[in-house]
């Protein structure tokens, strides 16, 4: 049994998530097999790419399965990017249903500025707004990299653990259970991005937020 697992779905940057892993003492295999992943004691679902595409693979495939079966035994699993946006129910990229592994829906950034671009590209300050164990230790200031038109809307505010500003405020961090996830790109985050990863590494999948409220 693979201990932890980069989950592969055809979406992208997946040797440079298993180099960041491994800088932090992680030792984590890149596999589509849906067996693998289903066993797998710690899974990492990264992902570049369009969230339409990226659900057929993981259909095809029988990783979405696979995804479901790990988050219901419990297994600690880490979204990124697009990992994090298909593991929400429903996508505006292409009216998208996705895999429900998290309550909330992906909006595309609707902005009133012109010189602001989307994609929301590039550093960007990360705000905890509410304490967990693999976000402990960023700090006021912090910044970490960003690539993406869409952001996650989660279905309760309590799911909301860190926000940023692009215009207006969003979720770029959210978690329940044994389920975290985050919007920027930790493997291009330098120093902050690698000590999240090993926060992850050693995050036992426990976390209940203190109370959930409709948003």
């Amino acid at each position: 049994m693979a201990r932890s697992v980069i989950v592969d779905y055809d979406a992208g940057n997946l040797r440079s998530v298993q180099r960041a892993c491994r800088e932090v003492g992680l030792d984590a295999v890149i596999s589509s097999d849906p067996q693998v992943v289903a066993r797998a004691e710690r899974v990492i679902f990264p992902g570049v790419g369009q969230a339409g595409s990226a659900m057929v693979t993981l259909r095809r495939t029988g990783l979405d399965v696979a995804l479901r079966h790990a988050i219901d035994a419990g297994t600690p699993m880490l979204g990124i990017c697009l990992g994090l946006q298909i593991s929400l129910e429903r996508s505006e990229e292409g009216d998208t249903a996705c895999l429900g592994l998290m309550p909330g829906r992906v909006r595309r950034f609707a902005l009133d500025d012109p010189r602001l671009k989307v994609p929301h590209m590039g550093w960007n300050e990360v705000r905890v707004v509410q304490p967990h164990p693999v976000l402990d230790g960023i700090e006021a200031g912090d910044e970490f990299y960003f690539v993406h038109a869409y952001y996650p809307d989660p279905a309760t505010t309590a799911a909301v653990l860190a926000v940023a500003d692009y215009e207006r405020e969003f979720c770029c961090a959210l978690g329940l259970g044994n389920y975290v996830g985050v919007q920027f790109h930790t493997e291009k985050s330098g120093r902050v991005g690698l000590d999240l990863i090993a926060r992850f590494a050693a995050w036992d999948g426990r976390f209940q937020p203190p109370q959930e409220t409709a948003c």
